[in-house]
């Protein structure tokens, strides 16, 4: 098991009911035990210099506004001040409007996730630092070479020569050094590099669900449109399917085609018990069953 700190990252917000609709999209995802990330703060502000503060030694900050135009200019404006102070930025869109109450978390969810996606894909594509890293190693190694190669012809030619000697020495001693720093360097690189293509891979290998809408996929799939909503989440209330949530007019699974079966069971039922289910409803409603 990794034992390195977990990635640390930082969630800014524009106001308090930001910070609840974050929290409550953020309660059921696990991602210290998925992605080795800590999300350690949610910080509601507009302010650069509170920002500037509240981020101080974060891995990757996400930028959390609204999709409108103020929204992006703040989002714009808090990239261009925290750039040079963390690891990483990407911007969180949130949407237009949003009622703490009745935003849906999964949605929310979702843009921070595909936000640490491509904080991870943009830290991979930082390898070319990597190799600049390598070729400057070599040409450290040459110079190292050619300065040895050289302190030896001046120790042939003037025995008395000590003091440039001792100078040639001492740059050499200067240069190893150098160049074992370098390496470790490298090798550190190498090892985040591994780290990150394992979390990319693990990320890859993860199912994320899809959200629909209930009326649009039943038009889709059956050619008419949908009439009672509610009937739909009382059999998914009974039935309690396995990676299916219904509710709002939106069905969340893991594709398209296991919300589409769902609705065909649905469909199924209410033809052939439509006379019941108003019945098993005011049973429901007076607590019999």
């Amino acid at each position: 098991m990794d034992t390195k700190n977990p990635i640390d990252v930082r969630i800014i917000v524009e106001g308090a009911s930001d910070v609840e609709s974050i929290s409550k999209a953020m309660r059921n995802i696990a991602l210290g035990a998925e992605y080795h990330i800590t999300i350690s703060s949610i910080i509601p502000t507009t302010s650069s210099e509170i920002a500037k503060r509240a981020v101080s030694g974060a891995d990757i900050v996400l930028i959390a506004t609204d999709v409108d135009a103020p929204g992006r200019e703040l989002a714009e404006k808090f990239q261009k001040v925290l750039k040079d102070e963390v690891g990483h930025i990407e911007r969180v869109k949130l949407p237009f409007g949003h009622d703490v109450e009745y935003i849906d978390p999964y949605l929310i969810q979702n843009e921070i996730k595909n936000a640490i996606i491509r904080s991870g894909l943009t830290a991979i594509a930082n390898i070319q630092v990597f190799r600049e890293l390598e070729d400057k190693l070599s040409e450290y190694k040459e110079n190292i070479k050619y300065l040895s190669k050289e302190n030896k012809e001046l120790k042939t030619k003037d025995e008395n020569s000590s003091i440039k000697y001792q100078e040639a020495i001492e740059l050499n001693d200067k240069l190893n050094q150098e160049s074992e720093a370098l390496k470790n360097k490298c090798n550190d690189l190498k090892n985040e590099f591994t780290a990150i293509k394992s979390e990319y891979k693990e990320i890859q290998d993860k199912e994320l669900f899809e959200v629909f809408y209930i009326n649009d996929l039943w038009k889709e799939a059956f050619d008419e449109e949908l009439e009672d909503y509610e009937q739909i989440y009382f059999i998914s209330n009974e039935f309690k399917p396995e990676n299916i949530v219904v509710g709002q007019n939106r069905i969340v699974a893991l594709s398209k085609n296991d919300a589409v079966d769902w609705l065909k069971i649905i469909r199924t039922v209410l033809i052939f018990y439509d006379s019941k289910i108003e019945d098993l409803k005011e049973e429901f409603d007076k607590g019999k069953i």
